[in-house]
């Protein structure tokens, strides 16, 4: 059996689902013949994705995995060997009327028609998808993203006098609005991963929060920021899954998070739940994680139990399965 994982053509400010398949294959090196394809295109207009599908078509092979992120290059592979991981359904929030139409069609309802079995990340994405795209639930399959081995426990003493808050990411989604002005008047260092414009910049001069901003950080730079951090910030409004929480919980930090989308399922009992549309349940949320020292502690206590359920191994255990169902049948 030989499986193909197509991937996107990745941009400087998108790794996330490469990182997560180069650990699936590292895992299976030995288990199964599975080669990535990166295709030739960006993900831009139509005849960029067009060379995409037809790349896709003539490299397929016994099993096809299409990825994540490029889910019409399954629309010319043949179903009963082709398995599609879809990441999240955001922007069919963020779309309205026709443009919302066209990609929920192109993106979502004509590629599922194309596949025998789809992967999602959350039980969360599962539940957005069967209410976008008509296809059997029980095809649908929950694997979780696993996590890097850089991330490890790595103890430190917690600085309650001036904690370092770590938050990665600045898009919308991010909330970093309402995190800044819940910071407002809290001693603290806030560290943040990614650019920020002079919008956010003078937020962070108006409620005088002082901060630190990194671009873009290699691997283990980003994890030398969370080992120096007290506490991990993640008060997104949506997330198809939320690997800050497990990375957190890997380096034994105490994580906030949101109580909506994904976050609650992926963090388990491991993180303090706020409500991220509230600017005073998230200050309410870091005034506790700050100074009741045994409600930290057990968080990360329960994340340390949490943490197992990402582990690499175990998942690319659950692709290696579904790859050799979807071959079996395909022999039939």
């Amino acid at each position: 059996m030989r499986v193909v994982q197509f991937q996107r053509r990745p941009v400087p400010t998108q790794f996330s689902v490469e990182g997560y398949f180069d650990r699936v294959r590292s895992q299976l090196a030995e288990k199964a013949d599975i080669v990535p394809h990166v295709l030739p295109r960006y993900s831009r207009g139509v005849w960029g994705r067009l060379r995409n599908i037809c790349y896709a078509a003539r490299h397929q092979d016994d099993v096809n995995h299409v990825t994540g992120d490029v889910h019409y290059a399954a629309l010319l592979l043949p179903r009963r060997k082709t398995i599609l991981t879809v990441l999240d359904c955001q922007i069919l929030d963020r779309l309205k009327g026709w443009r919302r139409a066209v990609v929920k069609f192109l993106w979502y309802t004509l590629p599922v028609r194309r596949v025998s079995r789809i992967t999602v990340i959350s039980e969360e994405t599962k539940r957005q998808l069967l209410r976008e795209v008509n296809f059997p639930a029980d095809y649908v399959y929950v694997i979780p993203v696993s996590v890097s081995e850089l991330y490890h426990p790595s103890p430190q003493p917690f600085c309650d006098e001036c904690p370092r808050i770590l938050q990665v990411g600045t898009k919308a989604n991010k909330n970093v609005v309402r995190l800044v002005k819940a910071l407002q008047g809290i001693r603290c260092r806030l560290e943040i991963v990614g650019p920020i414009d002079q919008e956010l910049k003078s937020l962070l001069e108006v409620c005088q929060v002082d901060y630190r901003a990194f671009g873009r950080l290699t691997d283990s730079e980003l994890v030398e920021r969370y080992e120096q951090a007290d506490v991990i910030s993640f008060v997104s409004t949506y997330e198809g899954f939320g690997m800050p929480i497990v990375e957190a919980q890997c380096v034994e930090r105490v994580c906030v998070t949101s109580n909506c989308s994904s976050m609650p399922e992926v963090a388990g009992n491991g993180a303090c739940l706020v409500d991220p549309f509230d600017v005073q349940s998230i200050r309410q949320g870091f005034q506790r994680v700050i100074f009741d020292a045994a409600y930290r502690e057990s968080l990360i206590e329960a994340g340390r139990q949490n943490r197992l359920r990402f582990d690499a191994q175990r998942i690319a255990d659950a692709f290696l399965k579904l790859y050799c169902q979807v071959y079996e049948e395909s022999q039939k």
